[in-house]
């Protein structure tokens, strides 16, 4: 099992017409409206529970992509049904009109668990690249705004892919990279599919 962490947010630096493209599909995805991947307007199955912590100050990361999250830091925790757990670590907007959200994803049973389809989201386009977290959105809340996962000019998800399973106890880094919601903007929902909400905040 591999897990793609920072290649995929590599892609980005050749991908501008991504940028384009994602920007553009997060504006017609405001509320319940249909259009960008075919997901607005479905509200994921909810599952579990979430809680927020403060943000803190996030963890810098390299020219060439996200780093490993700074596990000390914790924006909010999401606990599925399922004994799946997100812990999200930080959201920090970076160069380029980019909010790169990082956390663990962690298997809290004694079980092997399969990771969810749901989580790749449904636009062909990204299912044929395999497993990802193209399907995770944020929510901003002000304006009902929707934001997607970023694609490059491949048409791969700005966003880890190839994890298929967790095994028992252990804990997966993950990132996810979206078009950067206004400057004033502080706060966001993070919605996995098959998950709770979340409320976090934007360094």
């Amino acid at each position: 099992m591999s897990y793609r962490y920072g290649t995929a947010a590599r892609r980005a630096a050749a991908g501008v017409s991504a940028v384009a493209l994602a920007v553009l599909l997060s504006a017609c995805g405001g509320g319940d409206a249909g259009g960008g991947s075919g997901q607005e307007g479905k509200e994921p199955e909810k599952a579990g529970s979430a809680s927020s912590a403060p943000a803190d100050q996030p963890t810098s990361g390299a020219d060439s992509g996200p780093t490993v999250p700074d596990t000390s830091k914790t924006l909010a925790t999401i606990n599925g049904s399922d004994g799946f757990q997100f812990i999200v670590h930080s959201a920090v907007r970076d160069e380029g009109g980019f909010l790169t959200v990082s956390g663990t994803l962690k298997n809290t049973t004694s079980e092997l668990l399969v990771a969810k389809s749901q989580w790749s989201g449904t636009e062909v386009n990204v299912t044929r690249t395999g497993p990802s977290f193209g399907g995770v959105t944020l929510v901003e809340k002000t304006e009902k705004k929707r934001y997607y996962v970023l694609r490059d000019t491949e048409g791969y998800p700005l966003t880890t892919t190839g994890v298929t399973s967790v095994k028992a106890g252990e804990s997966v880094a993950v990132f996810a990279q979206f078009p950067a919601p206004p400057a004033n903007v502080t706060q966001v929902d993070l919605q996995i599919p098959l998950m709770p909400s979340a409320t976090i905040e934007i360094s």
